[in-house]
């Protein structure tokens, strides 16, 4: 079992930054893609981004590319995702992910385990 804390939401003016965190449980932290997700009120959750086990890989929706960044420390058992120039339209509830077999996909049903989420809103 994985245990996903999410931490970092908050409220930002629209050009602002934030950085998420999700800190892991368990041993095998570094063996999992890792990835970020978010669900905008009425609407489907989505594919943010997404990281290989070492780092050395990952892959962004397109509205995101250029603004966002993710990145982890195994040490530690976290990852983050760094958020730049927000916009109103990245206002969601955004959940971190685990995926512990495979490769990076976007698919939601592919992640085996999630946190509870961290709401960012972004004021416009």
């Amino acid at each position: 079992q994985v245990q996903l804390v999410e931490s970092g939401g908050g409220l930002v003016q629209a050009g602002g930054s934030l950085r998420l965190s999700c800190a892991a449980s368990g041993r095998t932290f570094s063996n999992y893609i890792m990835g970020w997700f978010r669900q905008a009120p009425g609407k489907e959750r989505e594919f943010v981004s997404s990281i290989n086990w070492s780092g050395g890989m990952t892959y962004y929706t397109d509205s995101v590319k250029g603004r966002f960044t993710i990145s982890r420390d195994n040490a530690k058992n976290t990852v983050y995702l760094q958020m730049n120039s927000l916009k109103p339209e990245d206002t969601a509830v955004y959940y971190c992910a685990a995926k512990t077999t495979g490769w990076i996909v976007t698919s939601a049903r592919s992640y085996d385990f999630w946190g509870q989420g961290t709401q960012v809103n972004v004021s416009s």
